[in-house]
């Protein structure tokens, strides 16, 4: 990575760093390649750390570089593609489902995942809680809510609790037949059980991805799907019938 002269740059310092050092990323380094520390960086490019770190912190934004805890920072790899159209015709828990589930408690939905479901007020769901995994880094969590109704030959005694638990869930919606799904897109931050589940600050950039799954007529189950926005980006696949919400609005993506 050679040196620059920044002083005549119109641009932000930092912006034109950024620039320098995502060509540098292409060119010189390999996926998962530790970068020389700050200072080094710094000196090599003559200008403050300050101003590095914004650069830094712009890239890892953008999904080029990770900061991983005890190692430094690293070239990241590639962001990984999520089919979010509704082309995939399947419950949670099916063969191709990339999700692992850690635990399941019965507790109170939110409002609206509740009218999504059309539950009664304080009525509570089976809540799922899952992740995914690219590269052995976590870039996504989930939450699935399953009201009883939906399974109702659900042992409490076969599944007293957690993965168990979670497990006789996704087995028992295996059972229902799937009328369809539909999915909405929308900006995010990080809350923070998301944010510790997938070892990121609270209030980091997400995409939260709500997907309703319909069965006899009904919502049979709702997932909330935190992704990393710095780590995935969204395909939607031929059929282009995935909801983009922005601020409120919904429009229909192309």
């Amino acid at each position: 990575m050679g040196t620059t002269q920044l002083e005549s740059v119109p641009e932000p310092k930092y912006w034109h760093l950024k620039m320098v050092i995502g060509e540098a990323l292409d060119s010189d380094f390999t996926v998962g390649e530790i970068l020389p520390n700050e200072r080094d960086l710094a000196a090599r490019f003559g200008v403050a750390r300050a101003t590095l770190r914004q650069a830094l912190e712009q890239l890892e934004l953008e999904g080029r570089l990770q900061r991983r805890r005890g190692v430094g920072t690293t070239v990241a790899p590639p962001r990984m593609g999520v089919d979010v159209s509704t082309t995939q015709h399947a419950w949670p828990g099916s063969a191709q489902d990339a999700w692992q589930s850690f635990d399941c408690a019965r507790a109170v939905p939110p409002a609206a995942v509740a009218r999504m479901l059309a539950t009664a007020e304080h009525e509570e769901t089976y809540t799922l809680r899952r992740l995914r995994v690219s590269h052995g880094q976590p870039v996504a969590a989930e939450q699935l809510f399953v009201p009883a109704s939906s399974v109702p030959e659900l042992s409490a005694i076969d599944a007293p609790s957690g993965a168990a638990r979670a497990r006789a869930v996704l087995r028992e919606l295996q059972r229902l037949d799937l009328d369809g799904q539909d999915r909405a897109v929308e900006l995010g931050s990080a809350r923070a059980d998301d944010a510790r589940e997938l070892d990121r600050l609270p209030g980091s950039p997400v995409l939260v991805v709500t997907t309703r799954y319909f069965s006899r007529g009904r919502t049979a189950a709702v997932t909330l799907a935190t992704y990393r926005a710095d780590t995935c980006r969204l395909t939607f696949g031929d059929s282009g019938d995935v909801q983009i919400s922005h601020h409120g609005e919904e429009r229909r993506a192309s």
